[in-house]
């Protein structure tokens, strides 16, 4: 080969050499755009944040849980903050006028929450998920489910799952060991929810086999691949869609099993006379398929968070007939709706009753007080319903004081439609408006020494002169909690036939102060250990 061949051969070498070299800088460069060129959206419209990195913007700072970093994070950078996880925007909020302008004032531009893009059925098709009008529809058949007349009946449910429970906790009380008694609160709510929106009756802690129990228990403890989840963050177009189509056969089967049991349910009861029928929540929503007054009453329900136990009546838009038939829910729609009633009702009601349990424990003197009205509750009432339970003002303030300084649902989002102005802070479209609840509820602006167990914080005086929107344990506006009643009936009946039997009584293996988990909800991370001491 002759030199110039050498030469003309070296040069392209080089010259390919040189164009694979730019070509990769090229993309590297592009990478590093595209990984963090979302993260200036907040600072635009003068949102503080702390310094996100690239592809998975803040989610490390995180990483132990959102209950104390929101307060880290609003102490950093204001009132009005916030933060990237992947490439969504969210704005962080606690303070009670802005809370009351995005969940009630501009409730139309704010009307959805988190947009469920990995969600699959049966979720998808809840009230949670549920988006704009369909949602809005859904939510007026669902209401009236949650009336007082529908929750009398729910009275004989509870106190068949309760009596379950008490015959559990016997068999610790009489060991005089100390036990944790969240295991036997999970136990008791599964039985609650299964009974109630599934029509299924079960014994959690005595069948751990049953097949409701095993796959209540598998879907609790799925979680997501982490290197998984950083892929879906870094490229969520990409990556979400993807994940829909590919197969998934545990969350195919899960969700199979739960959708399944719901329809083998309604073929069950559509078969059964009506005076035979469970009286339940499945039951309800299955009556609302055929309520003319269900269908034309058209309201749903407008949390008042002042008293969070008043409810205001908003009216829909009138519809034709045939919208209004449209509207009617589903059979999906019905498995959606216990699905959520599984997901709401069991992490949250157990966190409940697990809080008030070690409060009541470490709080001694609350705790007599609180059996001292039951005595007396005891002695006037051989037998509770739905009227009479109402008689009991210091069990309620025990319950709003432990939902004050744990409230399991410490945080909710709402999505802003586009942009717009709150109380002088602009608002980007596409923003997630995350309220911090838990941050709220420890301001000693509002609530004087924030850390203590003051159950007399929930007088009917010491309400009024308290601003409304600083207690939101189940949200407010239009959107707040539905099934809000009938978790705090839960509660309340529990404690009460808990307490009529036995004492919370501290032991060594308490843990004092309580260590929190606060990814999805607030609660217990070891547990509670307790003595139960009959009386």
């Amino acid at each position: 080969m002759e030199l110039s061949d050498l030469l003309a051969f070296a040069s392209s070498e080089v010259s390919s050499t040189t164009v694979t070299l730019a070509l990769l800088v090229v993309f590297v460069v592009l990478l590093y755009w595209y990984s963090t060129s979302a993260f200036s959206k907040l600072s635009k419209v003068g949102i503080r944040h702390p310094p996100p990195l690239p592809f998975i913007g803040n989610l490390l700072f995180f990483r132990e849980g959102f209950w104390e970093n929101h307060t880290k994070l609003i102490t950093e950078y204001g009132p009005i903050c916030g933060y990237y996880i992947g490439r969504q925007m969210f704005v962080v909020i606690s303070a009670p006028e802005v809370i009351k302008q995005i969940l009630v004032t501009d409730f139309g531009n704010f009307t959805n929450r988190t947009k469920p893009n990995l969600i699959s059925k049966p979720m998808l098709d809840s009230i949670l998920c549920l988006r704009d009008e369909r949602w809005k529809y859904v939510r007026s058949l669902l209401t009236p489910a949650f009336s007082d007349a529908k929750l009398k009946e729910m009275i004989p449910l509870i106190n068949q799952a309760c009596d379950v429970l008490l015959s559990n906790l016997k068999v610790y009380a009489d060991s005089g060991r100390a036990f944790d008694i969240q295991r036997c609160y999970n136990c008791f709510t599964l039985d609650v929810v299964g009974s109630v929106a599934f029509g299924t009756e079960v014994d959690s802690q005595k069948n751990p086999d049953d097949p409701f129990v095993k796959n209540c228990r598998t879907f609790f403890e799925m979680s997501l691949f982490k290197p998984l989840l950083f892929l879906i963050l870094s490229f969520p177009s990409i990556m979400i869609p993807l994940l829909r189509i590919l197969p998934n056969k545990k969350q195919k089967e899960l969700n199979g099993f739960f959708i399944q049991t719901i329809k083998n349910a309604i073929v069950f009861r559509d078969q059964q006379d009506a005076a035979e029928r469970r009286r339940d929540f499945l039951q309800w929503m299955l009556d609302s398929r055929n309520s003319a007054d269900a269908l034309a009453g058209g309201y749903f329900d407008k949390i008042c968070p002042a008293t969070t136990s008043s409810q205001n009546e908003v009216p829909l838009v009138d519809k034709t007939p045939s919208e209004k038939a449209q509207t009617m829910l589903t059979e999906d729609e019905i498995a959606g709706q216990a699905f959520l009633f599984l997901i709401a009702g069991y992490e949250t009601t157990t966190s409940t009753l697990s809080f008030a349990t070690y409060l009541l424990a470490t709080n001694p003197e609350c705790q007599e007080k609180l059996l001292q009205e039951i005595d007396e509750f005891s002695a006037k009432h051989m037998v509770t319903d739905y009227q009479n339970v109402q008689e009991l003002p210091y069990l309620d303030m025990v319950i709003a004081e432990t939902l004050r300084m744990f409230p399991p649902a410490f945080r909710f989002t709402r999505e802003a439609a586009k942009d717009c102005v709150v109380l002088g802070q602009r608002i980007p479209a596409g923003a997630v408006i995350e309220t911090a609840v838990g941050h709220l509820h420890h301001n000693p602006e509002f609530w004087p020494e924030p850390e203590k167990f003051i159950p007399e914080r929930f007088t009917e005086e010491a309400k009024k002169k308290r601003h409304p929107f600083a207690y939101l344990p189940f949200g407010a506006g239009p959107r707040g909690c539905v099934g809000r009643k009938m978790g705090l009936l839960e509660t309340k009946m529990t404690l009460l036939r808990i307490l009529q039997m036995f004492r919370f009584k501290t032991c060594p293996e308490t843990e004092i102060p309580l260590q929190l988990k606060s990814k999805a909800t607030l609660g217990p991370k070891n547990g509670v250990y307790i003595i139960l001491e009959s009386r």
